[in-house]
């Protein structure tokens, strides 16, 4: 997608989000107008098509408007962690409106970014990834834990989860990723970092470069040691959450 058809989307994702929290939340021109500092004459501009705003704008419009209308509070609902600090993530990765939000979230984040191919790890990332790559249109790479028939050769990453002591191996086809790609890493959650930076680790092998890391959950603290970017790599992730005190995962 060229940078000019992804930026005239994020301003029509921007409008429809406006009339969501305009015309469904019944929020009134007074309070958005109080939340993102602009006029109210505006903001009834844009809400009824009259006018777009430019890419900047939009940009601004949807960090606000994300709050107001909810992503964050429905992904909060509906995590509930149990006694051994897990949480069933089935009602997220199967609801198609959130992982619609999510992937236009990505959208406005990494627009304008030079994004060539979204990376995930099965099972669960999956979902999500797809809708981003689809936002961004671009392709998807499934990075799984096993080789594929017919596939010759791999790249492969072997890791050991930090709380179980298990032993696990991502592999991707070697022409999966080329040296000249710019590659997004997508994911679910993000607990101890250690799926996420197995996925980074692919992309280096892969010679290609890294254009950030996408969450809809990242829980604690701890997976920022293991994820080691620099600081030209976003990290962008939706909502932030505590680790239970007996936190242990399969991530």
């Amino acid at each position: 997608m060229s940078t000019h058809a992804e930026d005239l989307k994020l301003r029509l994702m921007t409008i429809e989000l406006l009339r969501t929290a305009k015309y469904k939340r019944n929020i009134t021109y007074r309070e958005l107008a109080s939340k993102t500092g602009l006029p109210v004459t505006v903001l009834s501009r844009y809400a009824k098509g009259h006018v777009l705003p430019n890419t900047s704008r939009a940009r601004q419009l949807w960090k606000v408007l994300t709050k107001l209308v909810g992503l964050e509070t429905e992904l909060r609902n509906r995590i509930k962690f149990d006694e051994d600090g897990f949480f069933d993530n089935t009602e997220i990765i199967g609801d198609f409106n959130i992982l619609q939000q999510a992937a236009n979230h990505a959208l406005a984040n990494f627009a304008g970014k030079r994004v060539t191919k979204v990376l995930t790890a099965a099972v669960d990332g999956i979902p999500l990834a797809t809708m981003v790559a689809n936002a961004l249109g671009v392709n998807l790479v499934v990075a799984k834990r096993s080789k594929e028939v017919g596939v010759k050769a791999f790249l492969e990453e072997t890791y050991v989860f930090k709380y179980s002591g298990v032993t696990m191996t991502l592999y991707i086809p070697k022409e999966a990723i080329k040296k000249r790609d710019s590659v997004l890493v997508v994911d679910d959650m993000i607990k101890t970092g250690e799926t996420q930076a197995a996925l980074v680790n692919l992309v280096r092998k892969a010679k290609a470069e890294m254009s950030g890391v996408f969450s809809l959950i990242a829980v604690g603290e701890d997976w920022k040691r293991v994820l080691k970017l620099s600081s030209e790599c976003p990290v962008e992730v939706i909502i932030y959450v505590k680790a239970p005190h007996e936190a242990s995962s399969h991530y």
